[in-house]
């Protein structure tokens, strides 16, 4: 049996909600359930008794709501912030908080999973901070934030960019070019015309029989670098180390 990694704090004013949460955090023992909350009051004082690594917090709770939880506290001082309501008009709101995901209740055991994986990989990465970018997507279950050094290449799709996150990607509005100008301070490089790579995303550089680089991803992924970048993506790589 896994020994437990991370402390987790539950805030719903349900008790049946919160016993839900427990109930699926029984499938990752690696997380500690380090106690729960009835209101916001009792949150901020758990914050300092418990400091949990991460918070599944409902939004609308007796006195202090999950945002005025938030706003008192700072989101500097925060942990990883896991929002779950049975609302899903406040999500751009929440997004703005820069939580790490918002789940509509109910929640099902897949979802709650895919978030699950999320927050392991932030935890476990010293890159990834509350404070590190983030972009905002929408999908077909609403929308979810995505921080930048989850990202692990982003390729144009006409007047879209596809992001990668492993195998699972997210289409945003916005072209490759103009998203360039917002990712490449956080370590993303053109691999070719129509394809941007996180270098710490990449595993490896191979050539190919016929002498052409690619970049091997973590995810398995080989990505093409073009003859007219080779020397500057190779040297980007090295300079990372």
């Amino acid at each position: 049996m896994k020994q437990a990694r991370w402390k987790a704090l539950i805030a719903d004013d349900e008790p049946a909600a919160r016993r839900g949460v427990r109930q699926l955090l029984a499938a990752f023992p690696e997380f500690a359930v380090a106690g729960e909350c009835r209101n916001g009051a009792e949150v901020l004082a758990a914050l300092d008794t418990l400091t949990p690594d991460v918070i599944f917090l409902d939004i609308q709770m007796p006195g202090v709501d999950g945002f005025d939880v938030i706003k008192q506290r700072t989101v500097e001082r925060m942990p990883a912030v896991v929002f779950l309501t049975a609302f899903d008009q406040f999500a751009i709101h929440a997004f703005e908080t820069e939580a790490l995901d918002y789940l509509v209740k109910p929640v099902t055991e897949a979802r709650f999973a895919a978030t699950m994986k999320r927050l392991v990989n932030r935890l476990e990465s010293t890159s990834i901070s509350p404070r590190s970018e983030t972009i905002v997507v929408t999908t077909t279950r609403g929308a979810t934030v995505l921080h930048l050094n989850e990202i692990d290449w982003i390729e144009a799709a006409g007047n879209y960019s596809q992001l990668w996150v492993g195998t699972r990607s997210y289409f945003l509005r916005e072209s490759l070019q103009l998203l360039e100008e917002r990712v490449q301070q956080h370590g993303f490089v053109r691999a070719h015309r129509r394809a941007l790579v996180r270098l710490d995303a990449v595993r490896e550089l191979r050539r190919t029989r016929a002498g052409a680089l690619l970049a091997v991803l973590g995810s398995g992924v080989r990505v093409p670098i073009s003859r007219r970048r080779t020397a500057s993506f190779t040297a980007a790589v090295r300079q990372l180390g």
